[in-house]
């Protein structure tokens, strides 16, 4: 046993008998006052302390001893206690923290390229998709359910290509910015009420569509993300559910009713 560990082992065993002692003490003290009524009991507190003390193998320990040494412990407790709490906020802290560097740290190349690993992920015969099934599983397919009615199984195999994007979202840690709905006029409105809704395209945005031209949210039939924008303003978007499938397309801007802007790193 190295000198490091003698004098851990005598110091543990001196603060194991300062408690044992204490403990003694206590409720060799209670049984005393409780004999006092008794006139057989005639031992003196000073008789109590000796043996209680004889008992701990600290007889050489005053009672002034054994308090100053229950005090330490007792501060020693309260300081570890205190650390604990200390080091559960400083890493619940760090965890945020990590979480806000993974949303500051995505960049719109890096989102699309996230959407573009679905390329060909499609419906299975009964019309389900893993977008779907994961879109139900969440806190906010509770949410949605309770706006919009219906149950957390109809979105197993509805209309899925906001769910799509969604899930993207959830992927690359944008959900805070980039929105999570399975309603595609609602998700519209959301980023219109954040300030953060235009009609020019740029890499990243969340794209809205009317097949038919109109401009108004509530005529927004489908959703998709644009991956990049040629000089003549075709438009080159990943989408969901187009063809049963997650697919690249080319839209025409007449098509568009407007964009949702996500913050993306620069």
């Amino acid at each position: 046993m190295s000198g490091r560990h003698a004098k851990q082992t005598a110091l543990t065993l001196k603060l194991t008998g300062g408690f044992l002692a204490a403990s003694l003490l206590g409720s060799t003290f209670g049984a005393a006052a409780h004999a006092n009524t008794v006139e057989e009991n005639t031992k003196t507190s000073s008789e109590v302390t000796a043996s209680a003390l004889n008992l701990a193998g600290l007889s050489g320990v005053s009672k002034g001893g054994l308090s100053a040494i229950q005090v330490k412990l007792d501060d020693k407790s309260k300081a570890s206690s205190s650390t604990t709490s200390e080091d559960r906020a400083g890493a619940q802290s760090s965890r945020d923290s990590d979480e806000k560097q993974a949303i500051a740290g995505v960049t719109a190349k890096q989102f699309v390229a996230e959407a573009k690993t679905q390329l060909g992920q499609s419906e299975d015969a009964s019309g389900e998709t893993k977008f779907g099934e994961w879109y139900a599983d969440t806190d906010r397919a509770g949410e949605t359910v309770a706006r919009d009615g219906g149950s957390r199984s109809a979105y197993l195999d509805a209309e899925w290509c906001n769910m799509f994007v969604s899930w993207v979202a959830e992927q690359t840690g944008m959900k805070d910015t980039v929105g999570q709905d399975a309603w595609t006029v609602a998700h519209a409105k959301w980023f219109k009420e954040e300030g953060r809704w235009g009609t020019t395209p740029k890499p990243g945005a969340i794209v809205f569509f009317n097949w038919n031209g109109e401009k108004d949210l509530d005529s927004i039939v489908h959703v998709g993300i644009v991956d990049h924008v040629d000089d003549d303003g075709t438009i080159h978007t990943v989408e969901g559910n187009t063809g049963n499938k997650v697919q690249e397309k080319v839209r025409d801007a007449s098509q568009i009713v407007g964009y949702g802007y996500p913050e993306y790193k620069s």
